[in-house]
């Protein structure tokens, strides 16, 4: 297997008022083409900061993240907007559906954003959320579905323009059992299809279903 993210070194710090805060104390790690990743540690170890820095979202205080053979911090403002939309997938604990637009509405919006055609991105986003048993709610607003349909949406968006890495902050976090069981068999499902998945988690039984655990502590992996 080759490397799909290698960081070297990772730092990111905060500043309040006068006081710096260092919650990324020199990472170094590397993810697998096709694996499935949990990152665990206690609240506060830095878990969702280092997943916001691997995933784009936030730019390092200092450091090298190299995806897919790119070095990201060569790559500028548009460049990262542009990787982001087309090589990688979201799921937040908090769905991130747009309430104004059904569920088949939410799923197509990256695939237009790409410029996909309308058409296109429908037969798409349908099938997208027929992957994840909610061909019944194409046509729902987020409102009119319960948490775990909601997530499962955010899932069928995430993954409609085949992203190359999928990255998920603690999925399961504002769900029921049953509903957190179902998103973590689609996440095992769609690993065992080839996506690579870099997960936070604070659940040591979703932990386990992942290939393997990276334990943050203080900001450095232990």
């Amino acid at each position: 297997m080759s490397s799909i993210i290698s960081v070297k070194n990772l730092e990111k710090s905060f500043m309040d008022g006068k006081e710096v805060t260092k919650v990324l104390k020199g990472i170094d790690l590397e993810i697998q083409k096709g694996e499935f990743v949990a990152i665990m540690g206690r609240s506060g170890a830095g878990k969702s900061t280092c997943l916001y820095q691997l995933s784009l979202l936030d730019h390092p205080t200092g450091g090298q993240i190299i995806i897919d053979g790119k070095n990201t911090e060569k790559l500028d403002s548009d460049e990262r907007t542009k990787f982001r939309l087309y090589e990688l997938g979201y799921v937040f604990q908090d769905y991130s559906l747009i309430p104004e637009l059904s569920a088949v509405e939410n799923v197509m919006l990256p695939l237009l954003m790409q410029g996909v055609s309308k058409a296109d991105a429908l037969a798409r986003a349908e099938e997208s959320l027929r992957s994840v048993d909610l061909s019944h709610r194409l046509d729902n607003l987020p409102s009119e579905m319960s948490g775990g349909e909601q997530q499962r949406t955010a899932v069928a968006r995430a993954i409609c323009h085949r992203p190359k890495i999928l990255f998920a902050d603690e999925p399961t976090a504002n769900l029921d059992v049953a509903s957190s069981q179902r998103v973590m068999e689609i996440f095992r499902s769609l690993n065992k299809s080839g996506l690579t998945i870099v997960m936070v988690t604070h659940e040591e039984e979703y932990g386990k279903l992942a290939d393997r655990v990276i334990r943050l502590s203080d900001g450095k992996v232990v």
